[in-house]
């Protein structure tokens, strides 16, 4: 009977070992950029992706921008939450014509994600980025700051999840951004050096 208790108690500390081990997170090769070109010249420099999966990535970038980029009922309070000058009407952005009254954070860079460990392995993931109110720079979901629109580094593979779609929905007014705490605070904030 002794012996069979300690196989149980090895077993559920097996069992326990590798759930703690499941609930870390996946983490991905990333780099961001301020623009095509600068990918396309890293890749010379021995960068992580190939000029293939620069313009994927920054393809499905602009994608991303297109639907989920944060929308804001006046340029004042676009330009509150990510700067003077870093914005711009939906209709200036959207090649299918967007409103005029609806207005956006200008692109300021993607995230690239090297996801080679998911399904489809050597497969790359994009986000696009965006200047917040303090000088650094935030993700579509404003759920991440990052100093820098370039650098390299690693990360947490969430960081490339698909953010919710803005296209279409009522943009954010003063008082709904101030009830969120600012663009995207609803989330809960990570921050990253780029």
């Amino acid at each position: 009977m002794r012996r069979r208790s300690r196989t149980v108690a090895l077993t559920i500390l097996g069992a326990a070992s590798f759930t703690v081990a499941g609930c870390r997170e996946e983490q991905v090769d990333a780099q961001a950029f301020p623009d095509l070109a600068s990918c396309q010249a890293a890749v010379s420099d021995g960068g992580l992706f190939t000029a293939e999966q620069c313009q994927q990535a920054f393809a499905e970038a602009e994608t991303l921008h297109v639907e989920a980029a944060p929308r804001y009922d006046s340029l004042a309070v676009c330009e509150e939450q990510h700067g003077a000058g870093n914005c711009g009407s939906e209709a200036e952005q959207v090649d299918n014509g967007g409103s005029g009254s609806i207005f956006m954070p200008l692109l300021a860079g993607y995230l690239i994600g090297s996801m080679l460990g998911r399904a489809g392995g050597g497969m790359a993931a994009a986000q696009p980025m965006y200047r917040n109110a303090t000088g650094g720079f935030t993700n579509a979901a404003g759920t991440s700051s990052f100093s820098s629109n370039s650098g390299r580094g690693t990360m947490g593979a969430q960081q490339f999840t698909r953010p919710a779609t803005t296209a279409g929905q009522a943009p954010m007014s003063r008082a709904t951004a101030a009830s969120r705490g600012g663009f995207g605070s609803s989330a809960g904030t990570r921050s990253s050096g780029g």
